[in-house]
C-alpha cells in the first residue's frame, strides 16, 4: 500500500490535520461571546427560529453597552481619585448621562445611592445687602496684570 496516501476518515473524510477552530465572536471581531448568545436565544423559546446575524448584533450592542457604561465609571472613579470601579461610580455614571439614563429609568443599582441634590427651596436667600457685598468685593480686588 502506498504510505503518501491519506487514510479516510469518519465519514468519507480525509485524515490529517486539521484546521483551528475559529469563535464567531472572532469572526465578527467582537469580544462578548456570540455562540453562547445564540444558545441562549434558542433556550429562551422567543421565537421558532432564530437567524444567522441575530446573535452577532445583540452581542455586538451588549458589548457597546457594557464599553459605554465602563468608560463613564472609570471616569466618575477617575473624578473620585479612585483606581477602582464600585457601584456608587456605575450609578453616578449611568444617571448623569441622558440617554444611559433613560434605558435604565426603572433599574436599582445595588450600593449605589442617590445622585447629590439639594431642593432650591431649601437653600438660604440671598438679601440685597449680601448682593451689594458680593458686588463690592469684586470690584475691590487688585488688577490681575
Amino acid at each position: 500500500m502506498d504510505a503518501t496516501k491519506p487514510t479516510k476518515g469518519a465519514g468519507g473524510r480525509k485524515g490529517g490535520e486539521r484546521k483551528k477552530a475559529v469563535t464567531k465572536s472572532v469572526k465578527a471581531g467582537l469580544q462578548f461571546p456570540v455562540g453562547r448568545i445564540a444558545r441562549f436565544l434558542k433556550k429562551g423559546r422567543y421565537a421558532q427560529r432564530t437567524g444567522i446575524g441575530a446573535p452577532i448584533y445583540m452581542a455586538a450592542v451588549l458589548e457597546y453597552l457594557a464599553a459605554e457604561v465602563l468608560e463613564l465609571a472609570g471616569n466618575a472613579a477617575r473624578d473620585n481619585k479612585k483606581n477602582r470601579i464600585n457601584p456608587r461610580h456605575v450609578l453616578l455614571a449611568v444617571r448623569n448621562d441622558e440617554e444611559l439614563g433613560k434605558l435604565l429609568q426603572g433599574v436599582t443599582i445595588a450600593s449605589g445611592g442617590v445622585l447629590p441634590n439639594i431642593n432650591p427651596v431649601l437653600l438660604p436667600k440671598k438679601t440685597a445687602a449680601s448682593e451689594e457685598k458680593a458686588a463690592t468685593k469684586q470690584s475691590k480686588s487688585p488688577k490681575k496684570a
